[in-house]
């Protein structure tokens, strides 16, 4: 076999291999992509079902507030197929506003899909705020008791 066709050969054999990792990376749904440390987000089914509930449409957050109690963790549910990307912080004035309150759990570049997840837990009682990325003024205030 000639070099030249063997360079072209080697050449699609290491595209196809990295066409593969891609859509391998890709295709995992339901897989959050959000950097954590030891308390963050985790993947839907944690808590038992017990954990309360906040609901996503295709721009909002259902409900604009939720009392979640110390120690818990936050569920949330998208109702459709509707990308949000969820990070500490909140929309102000149409400007979006990334801060981690102290004691809040790192929420960061959380990708919601047509799944759920949890977050947390909220270990210090207080007021922390998650917003969506994507959607302006999709704010979450989460009052821990």
């Amino acid at each position: 076999m000639s070099k030249k066709r063997l360079s072209l050969l080697v050449l699609v054999l290491v595209t196809l291999a990295f066409s593969s990792i891609l859509l391998a990376a890709c295709s995992r749904p339901g897989t959050p992509s959000a950097s954590t440390g030891n308390k963050g987000n985790t993947p839907g089914s944690g808590s038992g079902g017990n954990a309360p509930t906040v609901h996503m449409g295709p721009s909002t957050f259902l409900q604009s507030s939720v009392t979640v109690p110390k120690g818990s963790m936050l569920k949330l549910v998208d109702d459709g197929a509707y990308l949000h990307i969820i990070q500490n912080g909140s929309w102000v004035n149409g400007a979006p506003k990334t801060a981690t309150e102290p004691g809040a759990p790192t929420v960061n570049n959380l990708q919601v899909n047509g799944t759920s997840v949890e977050i947390g837990p909220f270990t210090t009682a207080g007021t922390f705020h998650i917003y969506c990325t994507v959607h302006q003024n999709m704010n979450l205030t989460i009052v821990v008791q």
